[in-house]
């Protein structure tokens, strides 16, 4: 089981394919905040909300120097249909291997109605320019989450 990351700790490394094509990686964020989101799956009402919310409140994350990144294990044709249909600004990273949900600890075993199965744990982690993690939040509630996130970016 992968180490459960903690505010200072180095954000784990990655480049993932993104929705438009081509690719990101951390070292494109270099000198910026970096606002990294988890998220289960495209158009699902909770998803949708957050994206919608974080998309909103896009031009204060980039006044503050911060960038925004939605994370999910949705292939990038889905990507695409998402960030189309709701006009979201910002990138959505495809990791269909799992590979960075796991590196940052958020691919875990979740239960309904009894049944346990693996899924994405909504988690945001806040990334200073220099890579550090500053802040996360797990088991997201999508309510109010953009804002208090942009609170603590605009708090760094």
């Amino acid at each position: 089981m992968a180490k459960v990351l903690e505010i200072g700790d180095p954000a784990p490394d990655f480049t993932l394919p993104r929705d438009g094509a081509g690719s990101l990686g951390l070292k494109n964020f270099g000198g910026k905040k970096l606002v990294l989101y988890f998220y289960p799956k495209d158009n699902t009402s909770g998803c949708t909300a957050e994206a919608k919310d974080f998309n909103a409140l896009l031009m204060e994350f980039a006044e503050a120097n911060a960038s925004v990144v939605g994370v999910s294990p949705d292939p990038v044709k889905s990507h695409d249909k998402f960030r189309e249909k709701f006009e979201l600004a910002f990138p959505l990273l495809s990791d269909e291997a799992k590979s960075m949900l796991e590196a940052y600890g958020v691919w875990v075993e979740k239960s309904m109605y009894g049944r346990k199965y693996m899924g994405v744990e909504r988690t945001t982690f806040l990334i200073d320019p220099a890579g550090k993690i500053v802040n996360i939040w797990r088991k997201v509630k999508t309510t109010g989450h953009a804002a208090e996130v942009l609170k603590a970016v605009k708090a760094m």
